[in-house]
């Protein structure tokens, strides 16, 4: 091999990938010599010395904007705005103390929401790494996984439907490989590629020879070596074309700014009527009316809502990502809440993915295989007698052909066997090996000379083998129904008969009613001059060996999870591409609801849109499914008006996952098309933490319902508190600096142990929320209205009555304040179980949150109350232990009011809402 280029050390990695080569104008074994590799792969020294000298095959991180940007974007808020114009005319009288407190209140909020959008981009960093693009290369002639930024020059790639071409790569190997080059050219039609060397001056989405970074394997396989990795790929020079992840707003968020829109419009124009009725009708002076006017507006203002959304967001993803769920598209938090069916497949996400053979039919036996999972342990009985595979001339030969016509690799690592390829196709490596066939060993007495890689469109795949004699053999396995229709004979103990499909018909019937997946295999001789393998060779004239029965047992936590969804008003739906036997047999294991009718793709075809609508509701399981079948479900389900959520993992899936309202990908199998179509990825691919993450998904949502209907009456009551003062002619209970107080200490320190509540026990027995429901229901709605009354009563009650019993001014509003904030304590304690009474031993002591947001407040308010220098801020007074004793009551009070309402509520209306 020639010698590759030595880089220069002081140029660091860039230079040493020795970018602008022709690659596409080199033979494939120029290639190889180039980049000093050879076909089986560099070894793993090899490759760590490389990823050593050439650095990680990753693109530099975007451009961020600088803290200084991020920081100042946080006042960007129409609410912040109406608090900054109340800050300037406080300054324009001279009140330079309130002026301070009002633009400390905004830069607690910049800070809150700055200090938690770094965090949340952390948390994106993390969760990009969890979704890192992954290669299978060749290390020495044996298939590894790799992370993608791992690959050197001169690795060698296997390329799979589905997969994403992880560097810039020239092909030495193709067998139908097409790429989607959409996002490097273009061109929306995938394009062939071959290993024929193509003009140097042959345009970009010309170079059929070459495979480059960041496109998408359409059909088909190939292998290659990588030529340039990180920023010297193709699309490392033109990374501006790569799309990045972009932050969208949620339907909540939306919605709180149209709220805060109304509420501005609404803050100005009471502002200004209050004003002209003070000065007009109450003869106050214009500069006491806007003091006035800035207390109502800081008052109406829920200063700390901004901060408590981010929060209980950040924590509500947070909780996903440790339930196995990550959300790649914020949308997807509050969707996952009103989920009313789930569309899943079956292996892997409902079952084990941990294929087992448990029976093998030949023309005159039904042999039973013992053993679970990948572990080479387990015999072979027939008619429940323990057997030697040696002894079954038919058994031996079926077996050894599904180890020879198979694509993956089996191996032990750490005492664990783990599958390198396809689970179906493990499961028939360790029935060999059970059988005493080595993969390893049988490729080489009897090498493959071509392939035909399976397809969903002809369902099965295709091997062309030479003995070391010359003698030629076609090993084939697929679909059992297209295979028997491939053979024209069968083979058992005395050797090739004529097929007689009713008889194998029989036997895929009875094997999948056991809840098994059926293969079958097949053979043709042919002569030693035949080396390219085309589909006219497999078409007909094939000899049957025999079925495979495999089973994938479904996930006991799956089984649970189902049940509870079930509960929770969420329809499961399992489609699946396996035989209607096995769907039934699985679906019934598994419990869904309607598991005894089966819809097949077969029937999909057959049913017009609206005859599919009705069908689809009321069916649970589908067999023998194509993803454009999915699609058409899906597409039915939400013209009943249901929000989908859709599983799926290959490339095939991607139009249905965008079609669904909640895309989810597999994390552990899933290829890059599927995530990339996909709203939420599963880190463990297990049906189990998709019902965790609807219950944290409704659980979010209850806890932002809880926050803003704890907030907003707590302003409802200081703004109607000033509104009725001016309207009596009374002295203004509270100022407006005490109001910041209440709203940026007390109010937000207790809403945001909101955001850490506990999912409530009934939050899966409830039926879905409508995707179209309001924020605020007519019951919230009443509630904040209620509750605002009672905040109203409670201040202006204990100001007026210490007043009334000769406390000053200032005692009588540090008696308000103090008022205001054990209403809030007590408040919080009701507001935790909106649907449930409060006065149980789990709700009086609450969570751990809530208990140190108390305590935390506690101690700030006796700060507020007691310490000298609040004093001066906020012209309080001590309070003795009488009007302490008071002030405890009206809030006791309060509760006891809250918790008769919820219970004649309940009570009158039978409803817990």
């Amino acid at each position: 091999m020639a010698a590759i280029e030595q880089p220069d050390p002081a140029a660091g990695p860039e230079v040493a990938s020795g970018a602008g080569r022709r690659w596409h104008a080199l033979t494939v074994e120029a290639a190889l010599d180039g980049r000093d590799t050879r076909p089986a792969g560099l070894s793993e020294d090899e490759a760590g010395s490389r990823l050593a000298r050439y650095g990680p095959n990753r693109l530099p991180a975007p451009r961020s904007r600088s803290a200084v940007m991020r920081f100042l974007s946080h006042f960007n808020n129409l609410l912040i705005y109406v608090l900054l114009g109340a800050a300037v005319l406080t300054a324009a009288l001279g009140h330079w103390v309130d002026t301070y407190v009002i633009l400390a209140v905004a830069l607690v909020n910049a800070i809150i929401g700055f200090v938690q959008e770094g965090k949340a981009e952390r948390a994106l960093q993390a969760i990009r790494q969890m979704l890192s693009p992954r290669a299978t290369v060749l290390r020495r002639d044996r298939r590894a996984t790799v992370p993608a930024e791992d690959l050197v020059p001169g690795d060698i790639v296997i390329l799979e439907p589905g997969d994403r071409v992880p560097a810039d790569m020239r092909l030495s190997r193709v067998k139908g490989l097409k790429l989607q080059e959409a996002a490097l050219t273009g061109e929306s039609v995938p394009v062939d590629k071959s290993i024929d060397r193509v003009p140097e001056n042959t345009p970009l989405g010309d170079r059929t020879s070459m495979a480059y970074a960041g496109t998408l394997v359409a059909a088909g396989q190939g292998a290659g070596v990588v030529v340039e990795t990180g920023v010297h790929t193709e699309v490392g020079r033109i990374s501006g074309m790569l799309s990045e992840v972009r932050q969208l707003s949620t339907p909540l968020l939306r919605q709180m700014d149209v709220f805060a829109r109304w509420l501005t419009v609404t803050i100005v124009l009471l502002s200004g009527l209050v004003f002209v009725f003070g000065v007009a009708l109450r003869g106050f002076a214009p500069v006491e009316m806007f003091m006035v006017v800035v207390g109502l507006a800081v008052a109406a203002i829920p200063e700390g809502l901004p901060a408590i959304l981010t929060v209980t967001l950040a924590i509500g993803v947070q909780r996903m990502v440790s339930r196995n769920a990550i959300i790649r598209r914020l949308p997807a938090v509050e969707t996952l809440g009103s989920v009313s069916i789930i569309c899943s497949d079956k292996t892997g996400t409902l079952t084990r993915n941990e294929m087992t053979v448990r029976t093998i039919a030949t023309a005159s036996h039904i042999f039973d295989i013992g053993g679970v999972g990948y572990e080479p342990r387990g015999g072979f009985s027939l008619n429940g007698r323990d057997i030697l595979p040696e002894d079954r001339a038919a058994l031996s030969e079926v077996t050894r052909s599904a180890v020879l016509c198979n694509d993956s690799a089996l191996g032990e690592n750490d005492g664990q066997w783990r599958v390198e390829g396809d689970p179906m196709e493990g499961a028939l490596l360790t029935v060999g090996l059970k059988a005493g066939f080595d993969a390893v060993e049988e490729a080489r007495a009897l090498p493959r000379v071509d392939f035909i890689p399976f397809d969903a469109e002809h369902r099965f795949m295709a091997t062309l083998h030479h003995g070391h004699k010359g003698e030629g053999v076609i090993y084939l396995k697929g679909a059992p129904e297209r295979v028997i229709d491939m053979c024209s004979r069968q083979r058992d103990k005395n050797g090739d008969q004529p097929i007689t499909p009713g008889h194998w018909h029989d036997r895929i019937e009875h094997m999948a009613a056991d809840g098994q997946r059926v293969l079958a295999v097949a053979c043709k001789r042919t002569d030693a001059g035949h080396h390219d393998l085309t589909f006219e060779d497999v078409e007909s004239d094939l000899t049957l060996l025999g079925l495979f029965g495999l089973i994938d047992p479904p996930r006991e936590e799956a089984i649970a999870a189902v049940a509870e969804c079930q509960a929770a008003g969420i329809r499961i739906k399992m489609i699946t591409g396996d035989h209607r036997g096995t769907a039934q047999a699985i679906a019934g294991q598994l419990g869904l609801a309607n598991h005894r009718d089966v819809l097949t793709g077969t029937d999909i075809d057959d049913l017009g849109d609206e005859a599919l609508r009705q069908r689809a509701f009321d069916t649970d399981v589908f067999a023998r499914t194509s993803p454009a079948h999915k699609l058409r479900l899906v597409q039915a389900l939400q013209a009943g008006g249901h929000v989908v959520a859709m599983t799926g993992d290959g490339v095939n899936d991607a139009p249905a996952l965008k079609r669904a309202d909640v895309g989810i990908a597999m994390g552990g199998n899933g290829t890059e098309a599927a995530k990339e179509a996909s709203e939420m990825v599963l880190a463990d691919d297990n049906f189990a933490s998709i019902a965790a993450a609807i219950r944290e998904g409704r659980t979010v949502y209850d806890n932002l319902k809880k926050a803003i209907v704890f907030l907003l009456p707590v302003n409802g009551g200081e703004s109607f508190a000033i509104i009725a003062a001016i309207a009596l002619g009374y002295t203004l209970p509270i100022t407006p600096l005490q109001i910041l107080w209440v709203n940026m200490v007390s109010s937000v320190g207790l809403a945001i142990a909101l955001a850490f509540e506990p999912t409530e026990a009934d939050v899966m027995r409830r039926p879905p929320r409508p995707a179209s429901a309001p924020m605020l229901s007519a019951f919230l709605v009443w509630r904040i209205v209620f509750v605002s009354a009672l905040f109203l009563t409670g201040i202006f009650g204990i100001f007026a009555w210490t007043r009334a019993q000769g406390s000053s001014l200032e005692e009588a509003r540090t008696y308000a304040v103090n008022t205001l904030v054990v209403m809030e304590v007590f408040y919080l304690f009701s507001v935790r179980y909106l649907r449930a009474p409060s006065l149980t031993l789990k709700g009086i002591v609450g969570t751990r949150a809530v208990l140190v947001a108390v305590a935390v407040v506690t101690v700030l308010q006796l700060i507020f109350t007691y310490a000298p220098f609040m004093e001066a801020l906020f012209d309080t007074r001590p309070v003795d232990f009488i009007h302490g004793a008071e002030i405890i009551g009206v809030g006791i009070a309060l509760f006891a009011v809250l918790e008769i309402e919820k219970w004649l509520r309940i009570r009158i209306t039978g409803r817990d809402r």
